[in-house]
């Protein structure tokens, strides 16, 4: 790249960054002197310095570990079964959507509801006695599943994320399958070649970069999970519903240890920065 070139980008990227500096710049600064602090509500205005502390107490924390496990397998879960289940409505529904797009409207409905909106709508539905659905279902069957207890409440929150943001995979996917050209079904149609390796060989081979995408967004969403969940469950029966996001806002406002919240929340960023960066690296492979 030449200098020219160079200073060009600098120019164009300066008000970007001065704007990430002033609105990161200050609450990053404040956060890396209260992760190595001693610092409660009452010395918020005058921390006591305390090394790595406050990350030797949550490394050590096994609740730490176990929000940690909760975050990592909800966030794999749910975004194998929300892209599995939007790729196949994409391909599946392509000439109903293609002869009425309108339908596209509808069927994204949900992910425009706020999550927690709809965790609080699902916990009204599912409530073990005042619940619609297990009353219902006990009226049908004679028996009804607790869906919020400690056996089931994982399953339930997983169905109830996959339900709200598979249209958002779809939506990704029904754009790149009717992007791939149609010059190109035809001249596999005239070699002869059959739906399902017409899929699998052409199809999704070139869906492939938005595939990804839509699997690295839906685990990093997944992975700071917490408004749905904490409307529907709080933290769950013995604690089995708490992400990270949840075990650093109980941390911080229910248990006032804000330093050792803060020291999570900072770790918790650090993970989300190397994963944005070997995707950003992974994205830009091979593009010179």
């Amino acid at each position: 790249m030449t200098r020219p070139a160079r200073l060009e980008n600098a120019i164009l990227t300066a008000p970007l960054v001065v704007f990430l500096l002033l609105l990161l710049g200050f609450p990053t600064i404040l956060d890396l002197v209260y992760a190595v602090s001693e610092v409660r509500f009452e010395t918020l205005r005058s921390p006591s310095f305390a090394g790595l502390s406050n990350f030797t107490a949550v490394l050590g924390d096994p609740e730490f570990w176990r929000a940690t496990w909760f975050s990592l397998r909800f966030a794999i879960v749910t975004a194998l079964a929300e892209c599995a289940l939007g790729l196949f409505l994409a391909v599946y529904l392509a000439p109903l959507l293609r002869r009425a797009p309108w339908l596209l409207a509808i069927l994204i409905m949900p992910m425009i509801v706020a999550p927690a909106m709809m965790g609080l709508m699902y916990r009204l539905v599912l409530h073990e006695f005042i619940g619609p659905l297990p009353n219902l279902l006990y009226a049908w069957f004679g028996t009804s599943p607790g869906f919020l207890t400690a056996q089931n409440v994982f399953t339930t929150i997983v169905v109830i994320e996959t339900l709200q943001w598979t249209p958002f995979a779809l939506l990704l996917f029904h754009m790149a399958y009717q992007s791939i050209p149609e010059d190109i079904r035809e001249a596999a149609a005239v070699d002869g070649t059959r739906s399902w390796r017409l899929l699998t060989r052409i199809e999704l081979p070139l869906m492939l970069p938005t595939i990804g995408v839509a699997l690295f967004v839906r685990f990093i969403d997944g992975f700071r999970v917490f408004d749905n969940i904490w409307t529907l469950t709080g933290t769950g029966p013995g604690g089995s519903t708490t992400s990270l996001a949840i075990y650093i806002y109980v941390a911080f406002f229910r248990a006032g240890e804000i330093g050792e919240a803060v020291a999570a929340s900072i770790m918790l960023f650090g993970a989300a920065f190397v994963l944005l960066f070997a995707a950003a690296r992974w994205s830009t492979r091979g593009v010179r």
